[in-house]
């Protein structure tokens, strides 16, 4: 029986591996059927990272997480997780090879994955010039002009905050109106260097060895348009990697809102009692390291805090 499961790999995961294994309890697994580090290991340099300086990529800067968390015990297992259910106090942890593993606590740390828009050259080129933060990226094209991709209140609020930065934001749209709400509109459409292209699509991303150097982009009449920008940021939304808390009769094991991100309180609790989630898969979550961090620091104190209350009581 473990006291905790830890579901996901990444920043939350690990600093939840870490937290709950320094904090007293004694048998922690982290199932991650990958190498951990999460998405941020994809980035080609961060900056944002407190404490780093320098140019240090996100293999780089996860490189040393997992061996300062096993120092304190916490146990890897390679496994993919298919669904966690709870039979009484104990949850049932069921991975794809088809065994069954047990535990007091679980903490999810799933993430998101960005939606790709799926134009041509836009999975190579992710990391090179093409990206899904502009929070993260945005710096390494100051004074340069980029594209942004999409039409929601992400990427209209990404293309105001890149235009803080960039000389020039190329504002691409498949429709003639955003879904946005209508005060962002309206801001974007003030923002002198952010130019609106609407009714129009991106067709092909292309680089060369040092990355993205333009993006074509058809309009409904067909015409072409060679946009030459060495980035190109892609708001399409986000899919919750939410699959494991699926039952078998559909329904999720805790609450979630329409979105599929999982709703938590201040603590990341959930609405199952010592189910707990955090990072890029719940509430408003920021989509950042340290932010992730954080809540896999919060989760692993509340689980600590609900296994000894549960084994004590």
């Amino acid at each position: 029986m473990l006291d905790c499961a830890i579901i996901g790999g990444g920043p939350a995961g690990l600093t939840a591996g870490l937290y709950t294994t320094r904090g007293g309890l004694e048998n922690v697994v982290m199932f991650e059927k990958g190498m951990p580090g999460g998405q941020i290991t994809s980035s080609s340099e961060i900056e944002n990272y407190p404490g780093v300086t320098g140019e240090i990529s996100g293999m780089d800067l996860m490189m040393p997480w997992p061996a300062q968390c096993q120092k304190f015990g916490l146990k890897h297992d390679m496994s993919e997780v298919k669904r966690v259910s709870k039979d009484g106090n104990v949850f049932k942890i069921y991975k794809t090879d088809g065994t069954i593993d047990e535990a007091y606590s679980v903490i999810v740390c799933t993430g998101s994955s960005p939606r790709r828009a799926g134009f041509k050259g836009e999975a190579e080129l992710i990391g090179k010039g093409v990206s899904t933060c502009a929070t993260c990226d945005g710096f390494f094209y100051k004074g340069k002009e980029v594209a942004v991709v999409g039409g929601g209140d992400t990427a209209l609020e990404e293309a105001l905050y890149l235009a803080k930065i960039c000389s020039k934001v190329y504002l691409i749209h498949r429709r003639d109106s955003f879904r946005s709400a209508p005060n962002t509109v309206a801001r974007v459409k003030r923002t002198a260097n952010i130019e609106l292209i609407l009714n129009s699509s991106p067709t092909e991303v292309y680089g060369d060895n040092m990355g993205v150097t333009g993006l074509l982009v058809k309009n409904s009449s067909g015409e072409i348009r060679d946009i030459k920008v060495p980035g190109v940021f892609t708001f399409v939304g986000n899919d919750v990697n939410n699959q494991t808390l699926i039952q078998e009769d559909g329904s999720f094991l805790c609450d979630v809102n329409k979105a599929g991100e999982v709703i938590v309180d201040i603590s990341m609790r959930t609405s199952t009692k010592g189910l707990f989630a955090a990072g890029d898969m719940r509430i408003a979550a920021p989509k950042q390291v340290i932010s992730a961090a954080g809540d896999g620091a919060v989760a692993a104190l509340q689980a600590i805090s609900y296994v000894d209350e549960l084994l004590n009581h």
